[in-house]
């Protein structure tokens, strides 16, 4: 049994902390920096994961490899195939007319101003997406929705990757949340409701944020009444289901809540109009196919009505199977733990990928989609997500690798040595988890336990620390390589994956920043905002 080094570098924290950290310095400086393809900045912090793995950390080569391929294969499934499916669907909407009937429902029911276009597409569309399939099929989606309505590529992926963050705690029906609480021994209950008392603030807050960042602040002051409406309704749903009724359907719950008041709120309320704004499509003599505007719906409508069955009926518990992964379960022992480190693959053939299968199969039929049109969409889905899928396979073997050799953990203890100041960097170490891994889940599973025992060691709340992991962690989703893979999947920016890593970086780190403050101060001041 391997045991894990958690100081090699001179038996020192701090040089061995630096030198934990080169693989994910490769990958920041090749996508910011270099702007290099996702794929090859997350092939290159792999290699220098291996080099410190092997050399440094001492960990053996079959083990490395074994965790790298446990890695990827987890990537594989049941996270790709979420996107793959998710991305079939989109693509059964796009050869049916339903995505071009979505757009022009889009078109005349909504103010000619894209403003608001981006905030009910982008936002509160976007979450309803997050909460069904998650792990970045909303950017995919909503973006190529924008881009159809005249938005240049670039803005409709930076905006929609900004507004992913408030949803993503909660993505999947709940999964991260689930995942956390496995993890760290603690109730989901309990998580559920602290993170429920953190990303409320920043639902409330995004819509004037990105619209600010979008249009200027007089802009976005002009059209204040339609973002308090989209953002305080998703805000105060988030808390009260989160908190109330149950954390797997707080998404589905606030962004239907946000999209109905915020359409209803628009049929009374209009903005003044501004032709800088104006969408650059010509309502009156806009090409109306034969599918009405309201058949765009069909396809989102089927697979939230799908995966909520899915999950209420426990479907996806059918045929679960626990793989203990062979040459790695167990042949870890984690230091700082002093326990042996198990490496299971939940198999679940009917995980919510299936479910997004089976909806899209469902809305081919509903359509009337001839079956060769439903295969070159299969086919179209393999091109568009291919690459997204070795960029994944890679950042999360990357992840493993660095969790199973102890990397990791390294990087977990220097962090943590800052002392009282850890609430304030808490978020900073979610953030990382989640760059690296892809995920809020996976971000979860890598540093949740981490969290709770630097909380522990520093008497501080653990629930609160380990929920600050997911909290923090969705804030670094918009700059991760998997998600911006997947994202641009659909675009002309295939391959250009840094150049949107530029354009998402400098929100990300000051929107954790932001939350850092808030847990600093629900640690120390507003105690009674953690739940008893």
């Amino acid at each position: 049994m391997f045991h894990q080094l958690l100081t090699p570098i001179g038996n020192a924290l701090l040089p061995s902390f630096i030198v934990a950290a080169l693989p994910i310095i490769v990958v920041l400086v090749l996508l910011g920096w270099a702007r290099r393809p996702a794929w090859q900045a997350s092939l290159a912090g792999l290699i220098v994961g291996l080099l410190v793995a092997i050399f440094a950390w001492q960990f053996p080569v079959g083990l490395a490899i074994n965790s790298v391929v446990a890695g990827a294969v987890f990537a594989c499934w049941p996270v790709m195939w979420i996107v793959f499916t998710a991305i079939l669907l989109y693509n059964v909407a796009l050869k049916s007319g339903r995505f071009a009937a979505f757009r022009m429902w889009m078109i005349d029911n909504l103010p000619n101003d894209r403003r608001i276009v981006l905030v009910v597409i982008g936002f509160s569309f976007g979450a309803l997406l997050e909460g069904i399939s998650g792990f970045g099929t909303p950017i995919a989606i909503t973006s190529s929705l924008l881009i159809l309505l005249g938005f240049p590529t670039l803005e409709a992926l930076t905006f929609t990757l900004i507004f992913n963050t408030a949803p993503v705690a909660f993505g999947a029906l709940g999964v991260p949340i689930t995942v956390l609480g496995a993890v760290t021994h603690l109730p989901t209950d309990a998580l559920a409701k602290m993170v429920g008392r953190q990303l409320p603030f920043f639902a409330l807050l995004l819509p004037f944020y990105v619209i600010g960042v979008y249009a200027g602040f007089r802009n976005m002051l002009r059209i204040w009444p339609v973002l308090l409406v989209s953002g305080a309704s998703f805000a105060l749903t988030q808390f009260v289901t989160s908190n109330y009724i149950s954390y797997s359907l707080t998404d589905v719950l606030a962004s239907l809540v946000s999209l109905i008041l915020t359409i209803g709120f628009l049929r009374v309320w209009k903005p003044a109009v501004d032709p800088k704004f104006a969408i650059n499509v010509d309502r009156v003599n806009e090409v109306r196919g034969k599918v009405s505007g309201a058949q765009g719906w069909v396809p989102w409508l089927i697979v939230a009505v799908v995966v909520i069955v899915w999950t209420i009926a426990k479907v996806f518990l059918i045929g679960d199977v626990k793989v203990p992964w062979p040459g790695l379960d167990k042949a870890v022992f984690i230091t700082l733990y002093n326990t042996p480190y198990g490496a299971v693959w939940d198999f679940q053939p009917l995980a919510t990928g299936t479910a997004i299968l089976v909806a899209a199969i469902i809305t081919s039929f509903v359509v009337r989609l001839p079956v060769s049109e439903f295969g070159r969409a299969i086919v179209d889905t393999w091109v568009q997500t291919r690459i997204a899928i070795l960029t994944v396979a890679t950042i999360v073997g990357l992840a493993y690798l660095m969790n199973y050799s102890g990397l990791n953990y390294t990087l977990g203890l220097g962090v943590a040595s800052v002392g009282a100041f850890f609430p304030l960097v808490s978020a900073f170490l979610g953030w990382v988890a989640v760059f690296l891994s892809g995920s809020d889940t996976s971000g979860n599973a890598l540093f949740g336990n981490l969290q709770v025992v630097a909380a522990n060691q520093l008497n501080l709340n653990p629930v609160l620390m380990a929920a600050t992991n997911s909290s923090g962690g969705v804030m670094g989703k918009m700059i991760s390589p998997q998600n911006i893979a997947t994202g641009v999947a659909t675009t002309e920016l295939k391959g250009k994956e840094g150049v949107v890593f530029a354009k998402t970086f400098k929100h990300s780190i000051l929107l954790t920043v932001l939350l850092g403050v808030l847990v600093w101060l629900q640690q120390n001041v507003l105690t009674g905002m953690i739940p008893h």
